[in-house]
């Protein structure tokens, strides 16, 4: 059974998801002013294969801030279970979330038999593992 976190380990989570939310916000702000650069060269170029390299440029750029955005409200809302105290449990059980998982996957909301269940109930089988 795994142990609750220490403040220690809370204080060093919180710390890694505010740095990774940072780093999250930089890079959808560079791939923005690169998707909007993609489109305007789209606009510009008069050759149809260039003008499709552009698009899909902008389309590839767009679909990894939507990426982002999705881990950023995650991120979001693990900041959120910090400041409830409700941090490192299960949503699903309310046990104590294994510091290893969180470490590796910091914004887990669910224990790992908890995580399996519910994806075997979304997906009908469990997920692959190495």
């Amino acid at each position: 059974m795994p142990q609750t976190l220490s403040g220690d380990d809370l204080s060093h989570l919180e710390r890694k998801l505010r740095e990774r939310l940072k780093a999250l916000r930089n890079d959808v702000s560079n791939k923005l002013a690169h998707a909007e650069s993609y489109s305007a060269i789209a606009g510009q170029v008069h050759d149809a294969e260039d003008e499709s390299l552009a698009d899909l440029l902008a389309d590839v750029s767009l679909a990894d801030i939507t990426s982002e955005q999705e881990e950023a409200r995650d991120i979001d809302a693990a900041l959120g279970r910090l400041l409830t105290r409700s941090f490192g449990f299960c949503t699903d059980c309310g046990e104590p979330i294994g510091r290893e998982r969180l470490e590796a996957y910091p914004t887990a909301r669910r224990c790992v038999s908890c995580q399996r269940s519910h994806e075997k109930e979304r997906f009908g089988h469990p997920p692959a593992s190495l």
